[in-house]
C-alpha cells in the first residue's frame, strides 16, 4: 500500500505483521509464550547474515533516518522514515531484518535482560500499571486480550531461544504482512524495492493470498473491581465498560460521544473534574477496539483524599450521557475537533503510512480520508444518544492503582 504526497522530500515505510500478544498461546507442552511477540521484535534488530546489529543501526543513522518498532495486542510494526532518496535503503534493511534475522543464543540472553528492565520500567509507571490491570480484569489475566504485551518477569525468564525461533517461523509469513509507504515515491518503484528486499530465503516463493482480517465471535467484558497497592503519590484509576468491535459502523458516533465526554479541554470531564472542582490534573476518556470486542473508559489520576469524589463525578457524567446524550452544540464541536484532528495528524509521511498499514491489516475495508471525514460529519444526535444509552449503562470495570488506604 502506498500514498504519494506532493511537495515532501521524505518517505516513510512500515512493515505491519499480523501477530501480537494475543497470539501467544501456550505450546503443546504447556510452556508459556507470554511476551514472545515483543521479545522477537527486539531480536530482529540484532543481526542477519549480512548485517550486524551495529550495521543495522548505522545504515539509518548515516542518512539521518528514524527507525523503530513496536508491538501491540494484534500486530507488530517495524517502521522507518528517511529522505525520499534513501527509501531503497530503508526497505532493504527492513526486508533483511524480517526475513533473515539470526536470533543467536547470545543475542537472546542479552536482550532478555533489556526486556526485564523494560518491564520494571513499566511497573514504575502508574498509567501503564492501571491500564494493564484494567485489561486483566476486563478479559481475564491469562486470556489473549487480558495479557500484558511485554510479558512478565517469569515468562520472559523462561522463554527459550527455540520457542522464539519457532514463533518467528510460524508467524512471520508473507501472507500475514502489509508493507505500507507514503511520501515522495512511486508505487511501482516501491513494489520493486519490496520484491528485492524480501526475496531472501525464498520468502516470497509460491502463491499466497493475503490472510483474512481477524474475526471471531463477540467477546464480552467481565465487570468487576480490582486494586493494586503501589507506593505512588497519586491514585490512578480507569473506569470503563464494554465498547465496540473494530469494524462496528457505530464507532463514528461513539468517537463523537467520547470526545464530548473527555476528549479535550472543553469536554465535560475536563471542565467538571479539573476546572470547576480541581480534583485532578489529568482526566481523559478513551475507546479502544479489537477484532471482536472493545472497551470504553475514563482514566484519571488524583490525590488519595480526592478519590471518592472523583469517582462520583465520573460516574455522574457517565449517567448523564446515558440518560440525555449530547447537545447539538457538542455534536458540532466534536465533529469539528475530530475532523480537524484527523487532517492535522496526517500532515507527515509517517502518519500517512501508519494509517494505510493499520487499515489494510486490521479492517475489512480501507476508508479514504474523505470517507472518514464524511462518516464523522454524518453522525446525528440520535445516533449519539442511542450509543451513549447502550454503552454507558453496561456493567462497569474499575481498576485502581496507588497507595493503600
Amino acid at each position: 500500500m502506498t500514498e504519494e504526497m506532493a511537495g515532501v522530500r521524505s518517505a516513510a515505510v512500515g512493515v505491519w505483521v499480523g501477530v501480537g500478544s494475543r497470539d501467544e498461546d501456550a505450546t503443546t507442552s504447556g510452556q508459556s509464550l507470554h511476551g514472545c511477540s515483543h521479545f522477537l521484535e527486539h531480536l530482529l534488530f540484532k543481526g542477519t547474515p549480512t548485517r550486524s546489529a551495529l550495521e543495522i543501526s548505522l545504515a539509518l543513522d548515516e542518512v539521518g533516518g528514524e527507525f523503530n518498532a513496536y508491538t501491540a495486542k494484534e500486530y507488530t510494526v517495524f517502521h522507518a522514515r528517511v529522505l525520499d532518496e534513501d527509501l531503497p535503503l530503508a526497505v532493504d534493511v527492513l526486508g533483511d531484518m524480517i526475513t533473515s534475522s539470526l536470533l543467536t543464543p547470545d543475542d537472546v540472553e542479552a536482550e532478555r535482560e533489556v526486556i526485564l528492565d523494560e518491564i520494571a520500567m513499566h511497573d514504575d509507571d502508574p498509567d501503564d500499571v492501571v491500564h494493564n490491570l484494567f485489561a486483566a480484569q476486563a478479559w481475564g489475566a491469562d486470556t489473549r486480550l487480558g495479557r500484558g504485551i511485554a510479558g512478565t518477569h517469569q515468562s520472559i525468564t523462561e522463554l527459550t531461544r527455540e520457542q522464539i525461533w519457532q514463533f518467528y517461523r510460524d508467524h512471520y509469513r508473507a501472507e500475514s504482512m502489509v508493507v505500507a509507504a507514503a511520501g515522495n515515491l512511486r508505487h511501482d518503484e516501491v513494489v520493486a524495492m519490496v520484491e528485492r528486499a524480501f526475496a531472501a530465503g525464498g520468502f516470497l516463493d509460491g502463491v499466497a493470498e493475503p490472510a483474512r482480517c481477524r474475526g471471531g465471535d463477540p467477546l464480552g467484558v467481565q465487570p468487576g473491581e480490582v486494586r493494586s497497592s503501589k507506593p505512588f503519590e497519586q491514585v490512578n484509576f480507569v473506569l470503563g465498560m464494554e465498547g465496540l468491535a473494530r469494524d462496528d459502523d457505530r464507532r463514528f458516533a461513539l468517537s463523537v460521544v467520547t470526545t464530548a465526554l473527555g476528549g479535550g479541554t472543553s469536554s465535560r470531564l475536563f471542565q467538571e473534574v479539573r476546572e470547576r472542582r480541581g480534583l485532578a490534573y489529568s482526566v481523559y476518556s478513551f475507546a479502544s477496539s479489537h477484532a471482536e470486542t472493545g472497551v470504553v473508559g475514563v482514566a484519571l489520576g488524583c490525590l488519595p483524599a480526592k478519590l471518592d469524589e472523583s469517582l462520583a463525578v465520573v460516574r455522574a457524567e457517565l449517567a448523564r450521557l446515558a440518560e440525555g446524550g449530547i447537545t447539538a452544540e457538542e455534536l458540532a464541536m466534536c465533529q469539528g475537533q475530530l475532523r480537524g484532528g484527523l487532517v492535522l495528524g496526517l500532515e507527515d509521511s509517517a502518519s500517512r503510512m501508519s494509517r494505510l498499514g493499520k487499515a489494510e491489516l486490521t479492517h475489512a475495508a480501507t476508508l479514504s480520508i474523505d470517507d472518514v471525514l464524511d462518516r464523522i460529519a454524518a453522525v446525528t444526535l440520535e445516533e449519539c444518544a442511542e450509543i451513549a444509552a447502550e454503552i454507558f449503562r453496561r456493567p462497569e470495570v474499575l481498576a485502581l492503582v496507588g497507595p493503600s488506604r
